[in-house]
């Protein structure tokens, strides 16, 4: 919940309804410069939202500092002013362009009517107060904010160009150069004073042909006036020439698949720049000094959309990439000091709660994904979530499906509505095989989910929302474009509908039956209200008034009768007392439509909304039920606290016809009265069937059930993020046994004398726990991942020695050596011998300095001789005969060790060795005077004279 920037905070705290969860939108991959940096800042944007980020710098970390969502059509660009770390600006395809002011989160300037999309826009790094754009095929406008000269102007030379756009960059050090990237491949340079050059540098491999291949990446070299980086959809990277006007270098890359649309500077580091491959998540670092990557890292599977390095430090890559993700990677330490992974790029028209689990959501978006998230932590769930079964959906144009989370694949296929959209899709409520879909060519369709059609209902134009009632599992009403609302019984043969109520006088987009009072259900219309219909009165007993715009989501709440949610099209979402017809409440935080609206009966006060913003935002309606959580923490009297609509008492019904259906309401209608929990001006009273079972359950329990009865309820009245852990502790400090603790408690904040034990555990956990057979799923940790996170417990534990073997398992011997001696001096020694061996075995020149730090000369003299390198190992050899080189001490058991006197004479049978292998190769070589010289150099006199004898 840390994310929350504190503006949203107070906006929220302004109304009764409190936000208290928000799930930030992804980057968009279609738009070139959507990510920017400056100062402590950077921001990126979504379709319709610019995210700004500012560094914490207490804890070290980057918080969501303000959302802006002026724009009301697509973002294309956005630019951070170079002179000042406040401002930036940013684009629109509705022909706009804004300037923005981060520390007072506002508007400072709006440009309307820029006559063209700005499809590329920069802040002129000649000019304090003036912003470039340009679109097509241009010209360049610029438009100064401020002072004398203020308004817009057209660049002198850039117009009239022959091919569009598709990129421009300010040089930052010489006042008004400016170049153009294009479709076709060329460039356009043009610098006060000096000749235009229009359409020029176009790839070798175009030259005298029609073909084009964009350029998707410009970025001046930031120690030269006239150096360049090029990169080419296609072609690859060049390093050009503004002034002679030709190519310096070309970058090869490792193979043909791979691709650039991305690249920055490194400003720290002379000549060194990044890019990021477009396929495939690899991050390169290259020198202009050579033509070939000088390392890369595998950062994500996806391939990258936009890279940015941030000026403040430390210095970091600021990554987004095709699937929304957004990171600060580090590549000192080779980690992610940011990440916000797989957020929506686009308007999330749905979510919904799993039905056995209150904290996973689910949305679904006009970017065609569905994601699923945990609301405690605020992330996308990576793994397969266990027991989720299936989520329905819809597209606009494939019909509709289920898809098998666990499994990752489609289970099932649906194509009764052809090629038209699918506007809902609805899981019957008490029978799991029953699906209904409305489309726009008319019909509601109910099926089973093997496929079987078992109606197909048709409307006289449009059906765009249906609602399974959840008491009666054969009731379905709908929505449609003309105006009205339908129910039907889908227990008989019969293809007509039971009731058709009029009223709204645009198009019905949604229904929503209440889930606590039979026949009550509502519809939000295109005209703005919410109408409540009473199908047991055939008539509408309250019209909602208040939105200014279409209506589209609709949500009753699960415990209180009498609360009906409205999200719309004017930005806000409404609560309402519909006893009175009363607005309780209004929430203006989302930027743009709000869509979608859900609640999980379990916590039924909790519920979460999605926007055409991209966002998904969680609310807390408790401040709605003030009274009744004084009344529960009074201890009052259930009839204080728990109500009843009369709803559990009615039969199960079996209609034959819908005559019977009709008349047998109606009648009960009779017999069954409203009792005071739906009364205007009533005290709220719980009436859901979440608030029964902790009825039943209390009033089961034996002695004094305050604490679990206090439990129950605050895990059903408070939102997520902290509920569980509280109990948890208290049942720690009354003594539980940590056996019956829950799973989730090591999760999250321990007792004392539970977190080195349970921390250790994890740890071990970690280096056993194999992988599935059917693999992790997207994002799961690594075996790698899941050593390293071991490892670093292990190291916070003081268990150094089981750091040192996990960080040698995953290859990490510096790590490792590193920290060995804290174990011991005896430790680090085997250590750096096991290392020794293994390069030994790699052949590799490293082992040198490992066998001279631990004193093991005879390991490395045959090692030397092993490879030929007969000289060296001679000198080695004479070194530690001399005693520079020193045998490392240790405290050892007695006899285990050689003496001084013992370690000279074996280093003096080192050196006879060596100089005989060498005098030998000589000899061999037919150099016998040289292997003559060898003996006498080592005094050895009786072999010389042997050799002159053979």
């Amino acid at each position: 919940m840390t994310d929350i920037p504190l503006n949203l905070f107070f906006k929220a705290n302004m109304s009764q309804v409190r936000q208290v969860g928000l799930l930030a939108a992804g980057c968009q991959p279609w738009s070139r410069d959507v990510c920017a940096a400056g100062g402590d800042r950077f921001a990126y944007c979504a379709t319709l939202a610019i995210y700004v980020y500012q560094l914490d710098h207490r804890y070290n970390e980057f918080k969501l500092h303000s959302i802006m969502s002026e724009h009301k059509k697509t973002i294309t660009a956005i630019s951070w002013c170079p002179h000042n770390p406040d401002l930036f600006a940013s684009g629109s395809t509705d022909n706009l362009v804004i300037i923005w002011n981060v520390a007072e989160q506002k508007v400072v300037a709006k440009l309307d009517n820029t006559k063209g999309t700005p499809a590329s826009l920069s802040w002129c790094w000649n000019a304090d107060d003036a912003v470039a754009f340009a679109s097509d095929r241009g010209p360049l406008f610029i438009w100064t904010i401020s002072g004398p000269d203020s308004g817009v102007t057209v660049h002198r030379d850039a117009h009239s160009f022959l091919s569009d756009i598709c990129i421009f960059r300010w040089h930052t050090r010489k006042k008004g150069k400016v170049v153009f990237g294009h479709i076709d491949g060329s460039l356009s340079i043009f610098q006060p004073g000096n000749k235009s050059h229009k359409h020029v540098l176009r790839p070798e491999s175009l030259e005298g042909t029609e073909e084009e291949d964009p350029v998707t990446a410009l970025e001046w070299d930031p120690l030269s006036t006239e150096y360049l980086l090029v990169a080419n959809l296609h072609y690859g990277i060049r390093l050009v020439d503004s002034e002679s006007l030709c190519c310096i270098t070309t970058f090869n890359f490792p193979s043909a698949a791979a691709s650039v649309q991305c690249l920055a500077w490194v400003p720290s580091a002379p000549g060194m720049f990044i890019t990021g491959d477009s396929q495939v998540g690899v991050l390169r670092i290259w020198n202009v000094s050579r033509t070939t990557p000088v390392d890369n890292f595998k950062l994500k599977k996806t391939g990258f959309h936009c890279l940015h390095v941030l000026n403040s430090p430390p210095r970091k890559k600021l990554c987004c990439f095709l699937d929304g993700g957004v990171g600060l990677y580090n590549m000192g330490a080779k980690k992610w000091d940011f990440l916000r992974d797989l957020g929506h790029v686009e308007t999330i028209f749905d979510c919904k709660f799993k039905p056995d689990d209150p904290n996973l959501l689910a949305t679904a978006s006009f970017d065609g994904t569905i994601k699923v998230w945990d609301i405690n932590t605020l992330t996308a769930v990576h793994t397969s979530p266990g027991d989720l079964n299936c989520i329905a959906g819809a597209t606009s144009r494939n019909g509709a499906f289920i898809w098998d989370i666990k499994k990752g694949k489609m289970a099932q296929r649906f194509n009764e509505h052809g090629k038209s959209g699918i506007f809902c899709i609805a899981w019957s409520h008490k029978d799991s095989k029953r699906i209904a879909t409305c489309s726009g060519d008319g019909y509601c369709i109910i099926r089973t989910v093997d496929g079987k059609v078992l109606h197909k209902y048709r409307h006289p134009a449009a059906v765009f929302g249906c609602d399974w009632s959840q008491n009666n599992k054969d009731m379905i009403a709908t929505g449609c474009e003309d105006r009205n609302v339908r129910v039907y019984y889908v227990a008989t043969s019969s293809d007509q509908p039971l009731k058709v109520f009029s009223g709204h006088t645009e198009k019905v987009f949604h229904v929503k039956w209440s889930p606590l009072r039979e026949g009550i259900l509502c519809s939000g219309s295109d005209d703005g209200s919410v109408r409540v219909w009473d199908y047991t009165q055939d008539a509408c007993v309250n019209i909602l008034s208040g939105h200014t715009a279409p209506v589209r989501g609709l949500m009753w709440n699960t415990e209180v009768p009498y609360l009906l949610v409205s999200g719309s099209w004017d930005y806000t979402i409404k609560v309402w007392d519909t006893r009175e017809g009363t607005c309780v409440d209004t929430v203006y935080d989302h930027g743009a439509d709000v869509y979608g609206l859900t609640c999980h009966p379990s916590r039924p006060f909790t519920m979460a909304s999605c926007s055409r913003d991209s966002t998904v935002r969680l609310w807390s309606l408790t401040p709605l039920i003030t009274p009744l959580q004084i009344n529960i923490l009074a201890d009052r009297s259930w009839e204080e606290i728990i109500g009843n609509t009369g709803i559990e008492t009615l039969p199960v019904l079996e209609f034959i016809s819908k005559h019977c259906l009709i008349s047998t309401l109606f009648s009960l209608s009779d017999a069954c009265s409203p009792d005071s929990a739906i009364e205007p001006g009533t005290p709220p009273l719980l009436c859901g069937k979440v608030s029964r079972d902790i009825k039943q359950e209390i009033e089961k329990q034996t002695g004094n059930p305050r604490v679990k009865k206090l439990r129950w309820f605050s895990e059903c009245l408070s939102p997520p993020g902290g509920s569980d852990n509280l109990w948890n502790l208290v049942a720690v400090v009354k003594g539980q046994d940590e056996s019956l603790l829950p799973q989730n408690y090591r999760k999250g904040i321990m007792h004392l004398k539970h977190l080195i034990k349970f921390r250790m555990s994890e740890a071990q956990e970690l280096t056993t726990v194999k992988m599935s057979k059917f693999g992790g799923g997207i994002g799961v940790p690594t075996k790698e991942e899941r050593l390293k996170e071991a490892a670093e417990i292990h190291l916070r534990l003081g268990q150094i020695q089981r750091y040192c073997e996990l960080m040698v398992e995953l290859g990490e011997w510096d790590k490792a050596l590193s920290v060995a001696p804290g174990v011991s001096v005896k430790y680090w020694k085997k250590l750096m011998q096991r290392r020794a061996d293994q390069l030994i075995q790699e052949d590799k020149d490293d082992v040198i300095p490992y066998c001279i730090a631990i004193g093991d000369v005879k390991k490395l003299v045959n090692f030397l001789m092993s490879r030929g390198q007969l000289k060296e190992a001679l000198l080695v050899a004479q070194a530690a005969c001399e005693g520079n080189l020193q045998t490392l001490h240790v405290s050892t058991p007695k006899g285990s060790w050689c003496s001084d006197d013992t370690c000279k004479e074996d280093f003096n049978e080192l050196l006879q060795e060596a100089c005989k292998e060498l005098a030998d190769w000589y000899f061999q070589e037919g150099r016998a005077v040289l292997a003559a010289c060898c003996h006498l150099a080592v005094d050895n006199i009786e072999r010389l004279i042997i050799d002159e004898k053979q």
